[in-house]
């Protein structure tokens, strides 16, 4: 959905102001065609040394037409160092280009060489630059640059003409690829009063009120367990508050007021009550059973089994419920806006919700404006401490449990009877369990063998699901092995694979050949069977927060018989330990019982989210348990 503003409302305040005069290009940039040789011989990136790309300079030059058309002229140029940065040479700009409100215009294109000292340019055929539709709503131009190369320099530039005032781009000034430059400048009519969310860490190099400029900004590297690239890139994000002339009308000023919109809205609110063929059967057998959960179990995989979900994640409908609902596809917000229906009509007090994937980054609750999101779910509040998010498009989802994508975000509920609009915060309270027992006889040849029972709740559940379903008994056996050679798992069987309501239970039995071990010693890693072997956090530094979704809690027990013959040579220590503010605590009980070793883990995550900030303690932290957790027992022929 287009950020469309009816410009009949405007029309009556064109007269009072008049377009101002675009800003003059930053000197830290060039012309379109004007190039250093300098910039064509660097061989890397000066502040980011294993880049395969480096954009040169990113800048947008913001205006407004006469008639209040906001118009934004766009430059970029990227040097590529290697083969891995080619394809920084294809590029893919979307837009919303249904009913042309907004426009790709003057889009240029060239790639630079250096051919024996001498430049060469190669324009790119304005034949091969086209139009992709997207949807209704959206579209994109396309296009790839010819004769790229090690040392290529490619730049574009194309103006972007938005039939609105409130289309102010938003600005990132980070990216994939590390920016030497990265440039806005505006010209914002008096009338015309814009909020501006900055999340900008790094000194300015120019910083005024009309322009704003960061240089030297290293590229947002992917990281363990961190959220979107959008949520830690350094921005500034804008929205229209308010035309002044004379008096003042705001806009999408408050949450209240993008609730009214949204349930107005042909391609969302009016699709609420649509009816679908044969809704009747559906909403009868539901108001048949008896507890509400039965009722929303049943609805919600009715849902789920029958469409089919386009891989869109929108926060509007495209051919909305009832086409949708007939053909048995849909984007994300068909699909759930069905599922919110057939609920609705079936007595549950259920609510529309906009939310954000993770993907799109997390909204901010301080800045209402329905285009922060894409996409849209059911919400039903159960009470107080509980309620249910069900995403119908995920066939591995369950109603019960929130998509794991979506904790720790907002979530805006649309209440259109109440005229309620809350934006409501979505994260799981209780811990995640995965429990694992293993009983095993080590043998005098240096070999063990028994059986593991893997115990495995809410995602933890749903992850072990899917990835079986998804890649098969195969390669989910070779994933439990952890690609551990020695580790041969000769079966393994499933307890509650269809019972959503119930851990998954996996009973293996296995064989494991222990390496190292010799004439006289035996040594063995008890940490079996679990996704612990591997410290994610091993970097020394941390440019991002940690956001793990959920609590998790695991549970690691394990009996192994010692062999006859055999005495215990070293064994690890029983210990506890904690993180300084007590989120995570590690435990290790160790004892020898009846011939036996018996070996308990226990690891406690208080909360799912840690600062960035508070990284050095985290990393010493997991430095210790890994170590802990992947101690050896030695045992000594005696």
């Amino acid at each position: 959905m287009s950020k469309i503003f009816t410009l009949v409302i405007l029309a009556a305040f064109t007269l009072a102001a008049k377009a101002q005069t675009p800003p003059s290009i930053a000197a830290e940039t060039q012309p379109f065609g004007t190039i250093d040789k300098e910039d064509l011989e660097m061989k890397a990136c000066d502040f980011e040394k294993d880049a395969n790309a480096e954009i040169l300079f990113d800048k947008v030059k913001i205006y407004f037409s006469a008639d209040y058309d906001l118009i934004g002229e766009y430059h970029r140029r990227i040097k590529i160092f290697n083969d891995k940065g080619k394809s920084a040479g294809d590029v893919r700009i979307e837009y919303y280009g249904g009913g042309r409100s907004e426009y790709i215009s003057n889009v240029q294109a060239e790639t630079i060489n250096l051919n024996n000292g001498n430049i060469e340019y190669t324009k790119v055929d304005k034949k091969l630059i086209y139009t992709q539709s997207i949807d209704k709503q959206r579209s994109a131009l396309v296009f790839s640059f010819p004769n790229v190369q090690p040392g290529s320099i490619v730049e574009f530039k194309y103006t972007k003409i938005a039939a609105s005032v409130v289309d102010f781009p938003d600005w990132y000034f980070q990216n994939d690829l590390p920016t030497r430059y990265s440039e806005i400048s505006s010209d914002i009519p008096s009338i015309l009063s814009y909020k501006n969310l900055v999340m900008v860490n790094q000194p300015y190099v120019k910083n005024t009120y009309n322009i704003k400029a960061i240089a030297n900004i290293p590229s947002i590297k992917d990281e363990p367990f961190m959220s979107s690239h959008r949520d830690n890139s350094e921005r500034i994000l804008y929205e229209l508050m308010a035309i002044n002339v004379g008096t003042t009308q705001t806009f999408s000023d408050s949450w209240t007021k993008v609730g009214e919109d949204e349930v107005k809205y042909e391609d969302f609110g009016e699709q609420f009550n649509r009816k679908l063929t044969g809704e009747e059967a559906i909403i009868n057998k539901a108001k048949s059973l008896l507890s509400q959960d039965d009722k929303i179990a049943y609805i919600f995989n009715e849902v789920k089994n029958s469409m089919k979900w386009n891989d869109d994640d929108e926060r509007y409908t495209n051919d909305g419920t009832s086409k949708a609902w007939d053909k048995k596809i849909g984007n994300s917000t068909e699909i759930n806006l069905i599922l919110y229906h057939l609920l609705q009509k079936s007595g549950i007090k259920v609510y529309p919700m906009l939310v954000s994937t993770k993907d799109n980054g997390k909204i901010n609750p301080a800045y209402p404006n329905g285009y922060q999101f894409n996409s849209t779910v059911a919400y039903i509040p159960v009470d107080s401490n509980k309620f249910y998010v069900l995403d119908a498009t995920d066939k591995y989802n369950i109603y019960n449990e929130p998509p794991s994508d979506l904790l720790n975000r907002f979530g805006f509920c649309i209440n259109k009877s109440d005229k309620k609009y809350d934006v409501v915060f979505l994260q799981k309270t209780t811990p995640v369990r995965q429990v694992v027992l293993i009983n095993a006889e080590i043998k005098p040849d240096g070999k063990m063998s028994g059986t593991a029972q893997i115990s495995s709740f809410s995602y933890n559940r749903i992850n072990a699901v899917k990835k079986y379903k998804t890649d098969g008994e195969k390669k989910y056996t070779d994933y439990l092995r952890d690609d551990d050679n020695n580790l041969k798992i000769s079966s393994i069987k499933f307890e509650n694979m269809e019972v959503d309501t119930l851990p998954l239970t996996q009973n293996i039995e296995f064989n494991l050949d222990l390496t190292g071990s010799d004439e006289n010693y035996i040594y063995f890693n008890p940490n079996l069977f679990t996704s612990l072997h591997s410290n994610p956090f091993l970097s020394e530094n941390r440019y991002t927060d940690i956001d793990f979704g959920y609590r998790n809690n695991y549970t690691i027990n394990g009996t192994y018989k010692v062999p006859a013959g055999y005495k215990i040579d070293a064994m690890p220590k029983s210990i506890s330990m904690s993180m300084p503010d007590k989120s995570i605590t590690f435990k290790r009980m160790v004892a020898e019982q009846d011939g036996s070793i018996v070996i308990r883990y226990s690891i406690d995550y208080k909360k799912s989210m840690y600062f960035k900030e508070n990284y050095p303690e985290f990393h010493e932290f997991f430095k210790k348990m890994h170590e802990m957790l992947n101690e050896q027992v030695v045992m000594k022929k005696s």
